[in-house]
């Protein structure tokens, strides 16, 4: 981008600056977010844990193929259909995990959630057959549903709207990062011990995570550690409030259905999924089979371009979205900006699709993933931003409904391309056609990002 292009973009999601300062220093009346306690990034952080657990579970299968092949002969279509298999009850159970959220809270959903995934994890490394992996991905994807709709209602009840992003990135964050530092883990663990110590690592590290979200995890208005300096500091920044009265019906899921926004932000974020699940599942086969690199080279050029995906979650669609709605800038368009221009980096897949080397499929791919992982947090943060009061679990499980979709078909879909084609470029060429109409949904169907009315009274 030239420096000419540049400008106008800067200028674009600037428009509106004076109003947007003038708001921001009429919340900031009060004690500054320095001088206050950091009770709510240490609930960040332990969110950010949780979901470094949960792709821990994700991509141990992903690196097992080759073990899995001789151990129980599975070909590479079926290969497909194990990866999808976790997403099957995950995506099912979206839109009840958020009414159950909505209903009961984070904290008795996330206390049930951990501790089945925690025995999904352990199944998998007993499994005596084809049979027994799917039944631990089947039960797999029936306790991991709740977490990121869980988490971005915890975010909501947390944080103040200008910290919201870099909040929601500390958790989205650790789906790159754990890509990054589990695969050659993991796949180094495949090496030395057997694929069966892959599962049963990642159910002891559950097991850690459930024992410590029974013991730190409370809503605001319950935490006895956090002061009341703080939770004023949360309040006033236009936390979403507790409303347990509210709690029991929140807003009907048909009309969440029927709003413009929700349809625009569940297309535009399935069309990142389908992106990230196709790297998350096929990466490293892409590069054995069609750069001829082999299990340990390529478990370490996998972790590369999730490592850049993990700082341009953190720092663009984190860190500096935060900074520049702090600084005056205009909220919207920040956001806007970031969610559809990361969006189009991902259209880099194309790149891989003709890419000569290794080196030149991870620029690629790093190009696109880094893209996709900035604009993610900014969409993870939104239905806090735009849900009807005590709705922001069953928005978050409408559009991790349609992710997990996305997520089922993407390794189903490139086992038969591949299988079909002997060559992934297709595959890629299909993720990025979906990436387009994800884009005219931000465009079209998102749009302005304003919160959703709440529904009339019954």
């Amino acid at each position: 981008m030239g420096p000419l292009s540049l400008g106008m973009v800067l200028h674009y999601i600037s428009r509106d600056m004076p109003r947007e300062k003038d708001e921001i220093v009429k919340q900031s009346a009060g004690p500054k977010a320095s001088s206050l306690p950091k009770r709510r990034w240490g609930i960040a952080v332990l969110l950010g844990f949780g979901v470094l657990v949960n792709y821990f579970d994700r991509v141990n299968l992903s690196v097992s193929r080759d073990a899995l092949h001789a151990t129980f002969g599975v070909s590479t279509v079926m290969f497909g259909y194990l990866l999808s298999a976790y997403n099957w009850t995950y995506a099912v159970l979206q839109l009840p995990s958020g009414l159950l959220l909505d209903r009961y809270g984070v904290r008795r959903v996330g206390i049930v959630s951990t501790a089945v995934w925690s025995v999904a994890s352990f199944g998998a490394a007993v499994s005596a057959g084809i049979g027994g992996m799917f039944a631990s991905r089947f039960l797999l994807g029936i306790g991991e549903a709740p977490t990121f709709p869980g988490n971005a209602k915890a975010i909501g009840y947390w944080f103040p709207e200008k910290e919201r992003s870099l909040a929601t990135a500390m958790f989205d964050s650790m789906a790159k990062f754990a890509s990054a530092i589990g695969v050659p883990l993991l796949g180094l663990t495949l090496l030395y011990f057997g694929w069966r110590w892959n599962f049963a690592a990642t159910g002891i590290v559950s097991a850690v995570y459930f024992a410590l979200f029974c013991i730190f995890y409370r809503n605001p208005s319950e935490d006895k550690l956090l002061t009341d300096a703080e939770r004023e500091f949360i309040k006033r920044g236009g936390a979403q409030p507790e409303d347990r009265a509210r709690a029991a019906k929140g807003a009907p899921l048909g009309y969440l259905l029927r709003q413009r926004r929700v349809c625009g932000l569940a297309l535009g974020f399935a069309s990142y999924n389908y992106s990230f699940y196709l790297f998350l599942t096929w990466l490293p086969d892409y590069l054995a089979t069609t750069h001829h690199v082999d299990l340990l080279h390529a478990v370490l050029y996998t972790s590369v371009p999730w490592l850049f995906a993990t700082i341009t979650d953190l720092v663009i669609g984190g860190w500096l979205v935060d900074a520049l709605i702090q600084r005056g800038w205009n909220a919207v368009r920040v956001r806007q900006a970031v969610l559809i221009g990361g969006t189009t980096l991902g259209l880099g897949i194309l790149g891989a699709a003709r890419a000569w080397t290794p080196l030149e499929a991870v620029f690629w791919i790093s190009i696109a993933l880094g893209g996709l992982s900035a604009a993610s947090p900014v969409g993870w943060s939104i239905p806090s931003l735009i849900a009807p009061r005590e709705s922001v679990g069953t928005l978050g499980g409408i559009m991790n409904f349609c992710n997990q979709l996305s997520g089922i078909t993407a390794p189903i879909v490139t086992g038969y391309i591949v299988a079909g084609t002997q060559s992934f470029s297709w595959a890629f060429a299909a993720a990025a056609a979906f990436l387009v109409v994800g884009i005219a949904g931000y465009v079209f169907l998102l749009g302005n990002m304003e919160p959703i009315p709440e529904p009339e009274p019954a």
